[in-house]
Parts: structure tokens; sequence; C-alpha cells
């Protein structure tokens, strides 16, 4: 019962973080200059002059409330990491809590690095790729709530992309399989990208390629990584007694 009422007060300060940080975006800079810079990349490549399109009734509301909540998990996202550390902490042992902060840590820091690679790098190029496909009869006006689908798909896909380091670090340490069988698998790992990349990117040869690529360079850091760590059965401190962090 201890156990659940602490997991709820942690619950309870990692919500309470984003609910704060979402009025605040909400009041300043506003719900709509978030979704304007979120539309940024798009709008850039569509015709001078031409906005995106509101099928929705409340979707003009709707729709930047959303991309704000996002925001402020993305901004709150130390926090809610912290609190999680702060709950699984007293019952690691003394190395796996020397394991693990790093690894929450760089586990976050990597997603932001994901989500800003495909904003600035990924959707310029995807959407002036598409953009010069448009026959000059056509004048495209993305709906905003399927942009906003669209954005938080690729969004997802290469922050877990950018996570693939921290999952190789984590199977070896766990015994789960060793460095050298992991480089046996290259080639598997290089046809896995692609057909990850083909089935979570929209179906053009750009952005799957943007996906699969790193997914692969990732692999082989993750790699680079995972060699000065040993496995938990043949490290000597995994017997040490689990205790509580000041």
């Amino acid at each position: 019962m201890s156990h659940l009422i602490e997991l709820r007060a942690r619950l309870l300060k990692a919500v309470g973080t984003v609910v704060a940080v979402f009025f605040v975006l909400f009041i300043y800079p506003g719900a709509s200059v978030i979704y304007d810079l979120l539309a940024a990349p798009m709008l850039a490549s569509l015709p001078e002059g031409t906005r995106m399109i509101a099928t929705g009734v409340i979707t003009p509301f709707m729709v930047p409330v959303k991309v704000t909540m996002m925001a402020a998990f993305v901004v709150s996202l130390p926090v809610v990491l912290y609190q999680i550390w702060a709950f699984v902490a007293p019952g690691l042992y003394r190395h796996e809590q020397r394991l693990a902060l790093p690894l929450i840590i760089s586990s976050s820091l990597l997603f932001l690095a994901g989500m800003a690679f495909c904003y600035f790098v990924v959707f310029k190029t995807v959407f002036q790729f598409i953009a010069s496909f448009a026959p000059q009869s056509i004048t495209p006006a993305p709906d905003i709530e399927a942009y906003l689908s669209f954005v938080m798909t690729m969004f997802l896909a290469f922050g877990v992309t950018f996570e693939v380091p921290v999952a190789v670090v984590l199977v070896v340490r766990m015994g789960i399989v060793t460095v050298e069988k992991l480089k046996e698998a290259r080639g598997y790992v290089v046809v896995g990208a692609f057909i990850i990349a083909a089935v979570v990117t929209p179906p053009d040869v750009v952005s799957q390629f943007m996906l699969a690529v790193p997914l692969c360079i990732l692999y082989e850091v993750g790699l680079l990584c995972a060699r000065g760590i040993k496995p938990r059965a043949e490290d000597p401190e995994s017997t040490e007694v689990a205790t509580t962090p000041e």
C-alpha cells in the first residue's frame, strides 16, 4: 500500500507539472503561436499565399490545444523522468542506480534529438520533395488535423529510433545478447530498418531513407557504447545490497 501511495504522489507531481506548463504556454506565447511554429515547415513548402485548412467545426481550437499539450509534455519531460527515477531508485542496487540515471538522461536527450532532427531536417526535405511532384493544376491545402496526426507519428517514429543506442546497451547489460552477436546481426538490422521505415513513414523514398539510415548509424553507436558494458551475470557488483539514494 505504501508503494501505491508513493506511486500516486509521483504521478500527481508529474501530471501537475505538465498541466502547469500547459497553462503557461497557453497564455504565453499562446496555442496559435505554437501551432504556427509547428506548421512552419509545411507552410514553407506550399505556394506563396496558400494556407492550411480546417474542416471541423472546433478543429481550429482543438488542434492548437493538442499541440500545446504536446509541447508542455516535452518541456516537462525532465521532471516526469525525475519522478520515475525517484520512484524506482530505492529498489535498485547501487550499481544499477549508477547505470539507470545516465540511461534516463541519455534516453530523454536522444528522444528530443530525434524530434529536432525530424523537425529541422526531415520535414523540410520531405515536404519540398512532395511539393515538387504536385501538378500545376492542383493547389495543396493540407488539413490541420491530418497534419497534426502526421507530425505526431513522425515525431514518435524518430524519437524512438534515436533510442536505439540505449536499447543496445540495455540488452548487452542484461545479458540477453553479446556485442559479438549484435555485430553479426548487422545485415538483419539494415533490412529491418528499411522495413520499419517503410511502415511508419509516408510512402516516399526520401522519408524512408532518412529514417532507416539514422537507425543503422545509431545501431553502430550503440555497439560502440556497449563495448565497455559488462553483462550483469559477469559483474561482481550485481550482488550488492540495494540502498536508498539520499
